[in-house]
């Protein structure tokens, strides 16, 4: 009976927890004593030794049930810690890192300046002769080719050289006539020496005009009495004053036309007496315009022009621009920037790679497990694509520059 009693308590208290085995332990006793008070006596040395049996088996029970509960606790803080790290393996995969360097800090200076001609590509367009315009060809703002046809004009001018063409040659026929009759006078004693190089020097004058009406007629180009006016030089016709029908003097000052190849233009800004010390030539230069805001043009100053303006007290510094999309048009308002080296040393990092939020500026640094974590900086100054810290971080610490806000999202989270 005590061996029945023994194992349907065990089975009990493999069932039940703790506070269930105390509530039963009377209850078994109580049943035990009454079935077995009159058959087993000495029954209370029976049941104190089944409860103490009873409690060693709860004691292994609830022993058992920890260090399983332990042992479960363990493992999920394990897949915690892997399924963590999984994740901030999967968002540094698309990153893009750049290291913090100690610099010195750039400055700023903002100039206001205006888009020129190249002056090394502009070309002025006179006429050699005077007369009336006949055709007009060209206008303000086309693009000619090399050689175009830019007007026609009907010149008294060039049908006077034609007529001292004619001239000239007849003067030279009769020259040479004339230098033959004297050589044979002068062999048969008929001339003196003297009047056969008279008659030489006439022949070589006569000569000269032939080819100085030549070299003209070559020069000014035309057909009798019509004089073509054609492009120099590739460009866009910049500047015209040639209207058809107008009269034109051969010592006229004012040009027809004005070409310019806008392939390069030329960036002139002021630059005020209290900032000379602060630009030189090589220094970086970024352009900004009013009709194009929101595209930067890059350049470096290649020339200061050491003259100041004696009215605005200024002085003019030059940028030159590839301008291969005709983009920028002369006589443009620019905004310049031009960065010269400081003197203080900074932490820099790449400006993208700051996320401002909640008033304050962070970063998404690696350490050295190659983990992400946040990190807040503060600011020095922002000049470019470059910001300089004032604390924060230390140069060699690894900065996330590429989806910085998605990793900076997911930490957060």
């Amino acid at each position: 009976m005590k061996k029945y009693l023994f194992a349907f308590l065990q089975f009990r208290f493999g069932l039940e927890a703790q506070p269930m085995l105390i509530r039963i332990l009377p209850e078994a006793e109580h049943a035990f004593a009454k079935s077995n008070r009159s058959a087993l006596p000495g029954y209370t040395q029976h049941i104190q030794a089944y409860r103490n049996r009873l409690m060693v088996v709860s004691a292994g029970l609830l022993l058992t049930m920890g260090l399983s509960s332990c042992s479960h606790s363990a493992s999920q803080s394990t897949a915690v810690d892997e399924s963590k790290a999984r994740q901030e393996k999967n968002l540094l995969a698309t990153a893009a890192l750049d290291t913090a360097k100690l610099e010195n800090a750039r400055n700023e200076l903002n100039l206001t300046g205006k888009i020129t001609f190249n002056q090394d590509q502009v070309v002025k367009v006179f006429p050699l002769v005077g007369g009336h315009i006949e055709t007009l060809k060209a206008d303000l703002g086309d693009y000619v080719k090399k050689g175009q046809t830019l007007a026609v004009i009907r010149s008294g001018d060039l049908a006077d050289l034609e007529q001292q063409a004619v001239a000239a040659r007849s003067q030279l026929s009769l020259a040479q006539k004339n230098m033959q009759v004297t050589e044979d006078m002068t062999k048969a004693g008929l001339s003196s020496q003297k009047d056969l190089v008279a008659s030489k020097e006439q022949l070589e004058a006569a000569k000269g005009e032939v080819n100085r009406v030549n070299e003209r007629r070559r020069i000014v180009g035309g057909n009798g009495s019509v004089y073509i006016v054609k492009a120099p030089v590739s460009g866009f016709i910049v500047e015209k004053t040639a209207a058809q029908g107008m009269e034109l003097r051969s010592d006229d000052p004012e040009n027809l036309f004005t070409i310019s190849n806008l392939d390069h233009v030329w960036v002139l800004a002021n630059v005020y007496e209290s900032d000379l010390a602060n630009v030189k030539e090589g220094d970086q230069a970024t352009i900004t315009t009013l009709s194009y805001p929101d595209k930067v043009f890059h350049g470096r100053i290649d020339k200061i022009f050491n003259v100041l303006d004696p009215e605005s007290k200024t002085l003019k510094v030059r940028v030159t621009l590839d301008n291969a999309d005709y983009r920028l048009k002369p006589e443009m308002f620019a905004n310049v920037s031009v960065t010269y080296a400081g003197h203080d040393k900074r932490v820099a990092i790449p400006a993208k790679a700051v996320v401002f939020d909640k008033n304050r500026n962070f970063v998404v640094m690696v350490n050295q497990k190659n983990q992400p974590m946040v990190r807040e900086v503060d600011i020095y100054k922002s000049i470019g694509p470059k910001t300089y810290l004032a604390g924060g971080l230390a140069p060699g610490d690894r900065v996330v520059t590429a989806n910085n806000l998605l990793i900076y999202n997911a930490l957060g989270n």
